[in-house]
């Protein structure tokens, strides 16, 4: 076996105490997914987690370096360390590693010739959005497509990540349902009396979703100056990036778009770490901190119902749970879901 496929095999064992089915988690292993936010990345190792993987974080050279959170020396997380001179030191016996995951230093034996086994399994690792992008199986990039990012005509704002006890599935199926504005979204934007769904449509196009959404439930929070015009259709644009990320567009009055991106991070099979870019071209000048504000609200309201959820995991047998025509976009989640080899008893 090659040093190459040793090391690919090594990334692709399933982690100690796995949440998820074996073959779950392998499928889900060959995807790409937000792990922390960029500007909190910098020469001080981060411990992070994904799909049950400790992670470490950390700038060498100015770049974005991710490797698994482990010293294979006497097994001492990386994240305890420090960062020195570009290199990552181990915190329990000094052990040096460069930025490729070589160790360069052995304390104990400065003279003595370094084993090639001491060297750290890595990851690939994207900044984009904001945010630091990885995959645990080495996959080639692929990220969710969020024009308003880069548009100059677009403002962007980035709260901070946001813990959920419960399962990346059914964060993201909250995400796309359009009928529980009126009960769970009261408090923040929503009208309690405007509760019915009219007819959508969902189209497929490879792996992803597409759904548009024409309702008159304002976008606008509880509070805010509503310019509106009365009987003003809202079209709330959904696009799926399977597994686990969404994009919504909300079209707002006089060509105003409010542009969100929800990226379900699973941390482990019920657990999630939200990461939710945000870009508008409208409202440039209201304080950041706004909307910050409102929306982790809104994360808030979902949370509660996320985390309350029985069964904890999202169902891919359709049997399993009731179904009305409100929860097409759902219906063909779970079925897109399906088909990337996700097990009926999905653990995520």
């Amino acid at each position: 076996m090659t040093k190459t496929n040793a090391l690919a095999e090594s990334q692709m064992q399933l982690p100690r105490d796995c949440t998820f089915t074996p073959g779950d988690w392998q499928v889900l292993s060959k995807y790409w997914y937000p792990v922390a936010i960029a500007e909190e990345i910098k020469d001080k190792p981060v411990s992070v987690k994904l799909l049950d993987v400790k992670l470490v974080c950390y700038r060498s050279h100015g770049k974005v370096v991710i490797a698994r959170d482990l010293c294979f020396h006497r097994g001492a997380p990386l994240s305890l360390g420090w960062v020195e001179n570009e290199e990552i030191v181990c915190p329990y016996h000094g052990f040096r590693y460069n930025c490729e995951g070589a160790c360069t230093s052995v304390p104990a034996h400065p003279s003595a010739k370094i084993s090639p086994k001491l060297k750290l399994i890595m990851y690939p690792a994207v900044e984009r959005y904001g945010l630091i992008w990885t995959s645990l199986a080495g996959t080639e990039e692929q990220l969710p497509e969020f024009s308003g990012w880069d548009d100059p005509d677009f403002i962007n704002i980035l709260p901070p990540s946001f813990d959920i006890a419960g399962s990346s599935g059914r964060q993201m199926e909250g995400f796309l349902d359009v009928s529980h504005f009126a009960y769970v979204h009261a408090d923040s934007f929503a009208d309690p009396d405007n509760t019915e769904v009219p007819q959508y449509k969902v189209r497929r196009e490879g792996n992803e979703l597409f759904a548009d959404y024409w309702s008159t439930v304002s976008n606008y929070g509880k509070g805010q100056e509503n310019p509106a015009p009365e009987g003003f259709m809202w079209l709330r644009a959904f696009r799926v990036f399977a597994p686990f990320a969404a994009s919504l567009t909300v079209h707002f009055p006089d060509d105003g778009k409010l542009m969100i991106l929800n990226c379900a991070s699973p941390v482990s099979a019920r657990y999630t770490r939200l990461f939710c870019p945000i870009s508008r071209n409208f409202d440039k000048s209201v304080p950041v901190e706004d909307t910050i504000k409102f929306n982790l609200q809104v994360f808030s309201e979902d949370r509660e119902m996320v985390e309350a959820q029985t069964p904890e995991d999202l169902p891919l047998d359709l049997t399993a749970e009731a179904h009305i025509p409100a929860d097409r976009t759902s219906i063909a989640y779970r079925q897109l879901l399906t088909e990337l080899g996700l097990g009926r008893d999905y653990t995520s």
